[in-house]
């Protein structure tokens, strides 16, 4: 008789902690995927979109209007500020929703973009 600690019940004992751990990992790993989805920005109140009057409205209006920008920038010398959300899912849909509003020197809005992927209400 072999003196080998490894007996087959130590073995299968072995082997049943390693198929354990594989079964919990495959079912983490599955739980991440199903769920699996990243938001960058914050919500913002689109039904306010309408309001924004060019030449009118104003960056206190906006400020009021929308809360502070999620970004600000330049866009070929003008001022921007941009508000957005992007959420995006492994299996789910991804949605967007981006307001991008540009002003001149005294703080008047220009222009502005407004898109999202979103069915209109």
């Amino acid at each position: 008789m072999s003196n080998n600690p490894s007996t087959p019940a130590s073995s299968l004992a072995k082997h049943r902690i390693t198929f354990s751990h594989l079964i919990l990992a495959l079912a983490l790993f599955f739980m991440l995927f199903l769920s699996g989805c990243a938001t960058v920005g914050r919500d913002f109140p689109t039904y306010q979109v309408p309001r924004i009057k060019i030449g009118e409205t104003t960056q206190t209006d906006i400020r009021s209007m929308f809360g502070p920008p999620w970004r600000v920038g330049v866009e070929d010398g003008t001022k921007t500020w941009t508000y957005g959300k992007y959420r995006y899912g492994l299996l789910t849909d991804s949605s967007t929703q981006d307001l991008v509003v540009r002003f001149n020197d005294n703080g008047i809005v220009t222009s502005y973009t407004y898109n999202t992927t979103e069915p209109p209400r």
